[in-house]
């Protein structure tokens, strides 16, 4: 059989799939591997309750907010070349990570993890797209891309509580060692190259909405800690309006800008961008909340705390067949609300939570919330490179994981917020409290849900005018 007869192809691109989910999972999954080892990490390490979520938002602040810089070095460099040198750089700084000695190590190497994604992640999508360019093999590839971005955190808590309960938490960091190494071997054979494109990079814009975004999530983290009226809040936040402000006029003059506008000219992928920042936010507070949850008031063990978020993780998989089977029946704009609308009574029954509630009586919000959660994202991430030309395919993809990232980040910085005010920033509050602070971020992330919904009938009438326009487009007839 020839090396390009069409079962060695599939066989190829199947390889390179696997190549790409496993960088991409690799990497998702760190930003909620150590989430069930927190108590752990708090103990060994000397965090304290504040300095505890920089083990989060150190991670996705960093990712976050270079990615969109990384998507543009593949452009520039190629992204085959881009995505082998972030993994490289991933695989060490979880060795980092992983052997940490201290707390200020430790997020350092997070913030170098993070650092390394920002560059490998933004080429993965767009590789993928460049490797399946048969519309219904792209479909299926990228609700499986999908799928891993939305079940890689739940994935991570499970991965984490196996090390955390029998190895130990470090474990979790140093799992990656391994598997970066495999990506590399396989990555230089089997991934294309992509064509180098000429121009600059962006740096102003890099640096403005890196330190933009930084700032921003630094002063929810110092709200949560001292208050709103506290200088220490009110100047990081001043500084990340002017810092933002200042990025969207250095993109608007631009020529060669690091997001180009353009791509938010689409009603569909603009509220695609918008609606993933909500619905992370509100699937982070899941994952960081409920893991601490069950540990501190229910006394569940790590690896107990990890098995729990297995059906939301089975949901998440199981989705990819349920999109795929009801893409071509149902309006995607409609299925995006309908699996919103989901999702918001999944995480609105969560939040019913209290000192008492059995870990079976928290497994059926959680199915709920897997195939609401599990839908959508699939669906934000295919409005969120709809039409996009091939030369933006990586600032769309960027876009795409920015939003992402900075969603969980923000998310998680105003939710920490409002934890805070629930127990009333008590220090050691007893596990009643607890549990009312839980509740009523769920509460809230129920808010977030609710708000992706009115995107979702935004992005719906959109649709609706643009086939109506299309309808009434007169047909030239031939002349003869």
């Amino acid at each position: 059989m020839s090396p390009t007869s069409p079962s060695a192809g599939a066989r190829h691109r199947a390889v390179v799939l696997m190549v790409i989910l496993g960088c991409q999972l690799m990497m998702t999954l760190d930003a909620s591997i150590v989430t069930t080892a927190l108590t752990h990490i708090k103990t060994e390490l000397g965090f304290t309750d504040s300095s505890l979520s920089w083990i989060q938002n150190a991670y996705v602040l960093a990712f976050g907010g270079l990615l969109l810089l990384g998507a543009r070095a593949g452009d520039l460099l190629g992204r085959r070349r881009v995505f082998i040198a972030g993994t490289a750089l991933f695989t060490a700084a979880s060795l980092l990570a992983g052997l940490a000695p201290s707390a200020e190590l430790l997020i350092a190497a997070r913030t170098l993890q993070g650092l390394a994604a920002a560059f490998a992640i933004p080429s993965t999508l767009a590789l993928l797209i460049t490797s399946f360019p048969e519309p219904e093999e792209r479909t299926r590839a990228i609700a499986i891309y999908s799928a891993v971005i939305g079940a890689g955190a739940s994935v991570g808590i499970i991965v984490g509580g196996v090390f955390t309960e029998y190895l130990s938490w470090r474990w979790g960091l140093l799992i990656n060692v391994p598997l970066g190494i495999l990506v590399l071997v396989l990555a230089p054979r089997f991934l294309p190259e992509t064509e180098r494109q000429s121009g600059r990079v962006d740096l102003l814009g890099a640096l403005t909405v890196t330190l933009g975004m930084s700032a921003l999530v630094y002063g929810l983290v110092e709200a949560a800690e001292v208050g709103w009226a506290s200088t220490r809040t009110l100047l990081p936040l001043t500084a990340a309006v002017v810092l933002l402000v200042g990025f969207v006029i250095i993109e608007l003059r631009a020529s060669q800008p690091i997001v180009p506008l353009r791509l938010f000219f689409s009603v569909q992928r603009s509220g695609a961008y918008v609606g993933r920042i909500l619905i992370v936010g509100a699937m982070f507070s899941t994952f960081y909340f409920l893991s601490q949850y069950l540990q501190n008031v229910r006394g569940l063990s790590p690896l107990a705390t990890g098995l729990a978020y297995i059906p939301m993780t089975g949901m998440f998989f199981a989705m990819v067949y349920v999109v795929r089977w009801a893409a071509p029946r149902v309006s995607k704009p409609v299925l995006l609300l309908t699996s919103l609308t989901t999702a918001a009574i999944g995480m609105a029954w969560l939040s019913r939570i209290d000192a008492t509630t059995t870990v079976a009586s928290i497994l059926p919000p959680l199915l709920v919330l897997g195939i609401g959660q599990g839908i959508a994202i699939i669906l934000l991430t295919d409005f969120g490179m709809a039409d996009v030309d091939q030369g933006d395919a990586g600032a769309a993809s960027g876009l795409v994981n920015t939003a992402h990232q900075i969603g969980g980040s923000i998310g998680l910085a105003l939710l920490t917020v409002v934890y805070g005010s629930a127990v009333h920033h008590d220090p050691a509050p007893g596990t009643v409290t607890q549990a009312h602070g839980y509740a009523a971020v769920f509460d809230v992330a129920t808010g977030f849900y609710v708000l992706a919904m009115i995107i979702a009938v935004v992005i719906l009438a959109a649709g609706r005018r643009q086939a109506r326009r299309s309808a009434t487009v007169p047909v030239p007839v031939a002349a003869g």
